[in-house]
């Protein structure tokens, strides 16, 4: 984010260009509160001139400008402090409520809908940022051996979706939402699935080899005869994992489960 420092004038503010996005807050700079008596002698120090210092913090690359003689380091602190007050004030007061209650938007109407799995998302990539909803909720993809191999499929709503027996190795499905989907058999092999929502889904004898789970829940879900092989898993990522009762023995000593 960049921030703007700079003490306004007329010309400044005609030049702000209209539509802009900023968030300002005016600051007392020193000796500003101090009052002035008139002088009587010519020679006395003339008072300094009062003024306000605006810091502007605008999504902008613009260059730091400094107009006045402070010392770059104080002013630094005070225009940081200043951005930090009005961005922790626009978070708390606008931005929107992210829980696991969600509401998922309606499903999608688009004929296609369930082929566009076969592009996947090309512009959010491991970020899950999309211009529209990668919407494969209750679709069919049974035993499908090619179309979804190494697609990225992030932030893809998947719920009641049918995967078993598919190929989806070198699958990217970051932030992925799978809920009560099925994946019986499915092949991730060197996959990158992490922050992904297992909930309730079907992954009895799903292959996880050489696979980024980190991040990823797996509450209620059917792991039965799942093979975890060289699975990339964070510490408290697994210890989740491992509280799930449908692991068997030898999947938990294959995790490590205490």
């Amino acid at each position: 984010m960049g921030v703007v420092v700079r003490e306004p004038t007329a010309a400044r503010q005609g030049r702000r260009r209209e539509g802009s996005r900023m968030a300002s807050v005016c600051l007392p700079t020193a000796g500003s509160s101090i009052s002035h008596s008139r002088l009587s002698h010519s020679s006395a120090p003339k008072p300094r001139p009062q003024f306000r210092l605006r810091v502007q913090c605008a999504a902008t690359e613009e260059p730091t400008v400094v107009t006045n003689d402070f010392e770059s380091d104080s002013l630094g602190r005070m225009k940081n402090l200043a951005c930090g007050l009005i961005a922790a004030f626009a978070i708390t007061t606008c931005s929107p409520v992210i829980a696991a209650s969600q509401r998922l938007p309606p499903l999608s109407t688009e004929p296609d809908r369930c082929e566009r799995a076969f592009v996947g998302n090309t512009i959010g990539q491991a970020n899950g940022v999309y211009d529209k909803p990668l919407d494969l909720r209750f679709c069919d993809y049974e035993n499908d051996k090619s179309h979804l191999k190494g697609k990225t499929l992030s932030a893809a709503l998947m719920s009641g979706a049918k995967f078993d027996g598919a190929d989806m190795t070198e699958v990217v499905m970051s932030k992925a939402y799978a809920v009560g989907a099925s994946f019986k058999g499915v092949d991730f092999s060197n996959a990158v699935l992490d922050r992904v929502n297992f909930g309730k889904a079907n992954l009895q004898g799903a292959i996880f080899k050489n696979t980024v789970l980190s991040g990823s829940t797996f509450d209620d879900a059917q792991l039965e005869d799942a093979v975890f092989e060289d699975t990339i898993i964070g510490y408290i990522d697994l210890q989740k994992l491992c509280t799930n009762t449908t692991l068997g023995s030898d999947r938990r000593a294959e995790l490590g489960c205490k």
